[in-house]
């Protein structure tokens, strides 16, 4: 394979790793009062009892070490 389909092909994990990591970070996020006057939000719960403060960081790792192997293929690419 050569070095510009590498870099596609890390480009579109990349894309996929970052676009599940927020939609993640957002569904699992607990709920924030907007304003003073607003009563406070519910408790944010999950249907199974899971948590949830894990995931998050294994998904950022493997966001950052799928942008880390994309400049690993740059700098083979510039060499």
């Amino acid at each position: 394979m050569d070095i510009i389909s590498q870099l596609q092909e890390q480009v579109n994990l990349i894309a996929h790793l970052a676009f599940n990591t927020v939609g993640t970070l957002q569904r699992d996020a607990p709920p924030n009062r907007l304003s003073p006057n607003y009563p406070e939000p519910p408790p944010h719960t999950t249907e199974d009892g899971t948590n949830f403060s894990e995931q998050p960081k294994l998904m950022s790792s493997a966001l950052v070490k799928a942008a880390k192997q994309f400049d690993a293929l740059v700098t083979l690419f510039l060499i």
